[in-house]
């Protein structure tokens, strides 16, 4: 009977505290060594399902997830660059016909 509780909106919420509770718990102890935490996935995922908009945010977060970064992207190619460490940077503009 009380698996059916959790099979409700009410139990999912009772549920998701629980684990963010254990999940705290483990963090200040030392136990949890994982970076992200369980429960926020879970309530993402439950805010989700009442709001269109935050769907459509974890889709463009799974989806730039797998895109690639690349340093030139957004750059004139190999005319630019900046030297952080030595504090100058060189910019070659086009030359004009």
């Amino acid at each position: 009977m009380e698996f059916v509780v959790f099979m409700t909106l009410p139990g999912l919420v009772i549920v998701l505290l629980l684990i963010a509770f254990a999940d705290q718990i483990l963090r200040a102890t030392g136990l949890g060594r994982r970076r992200g935490q369980v429960s926020a996935t879970g309530f993402e995922q439950l805010h989700a399902s009442f709001s269109p908009g935050k769907q459509n945010e974890l889709k463009e977060r799974q989806s730039a997830l797998l895109l690639r970064d690349d340093e030139e992207d957004g750059a004139p190619p190999h005319r630019s660059s900046v030297d952080l460490e030595g504090g100058t940077a060189v910019v070659r503009l086009p030359k004009s016909p």
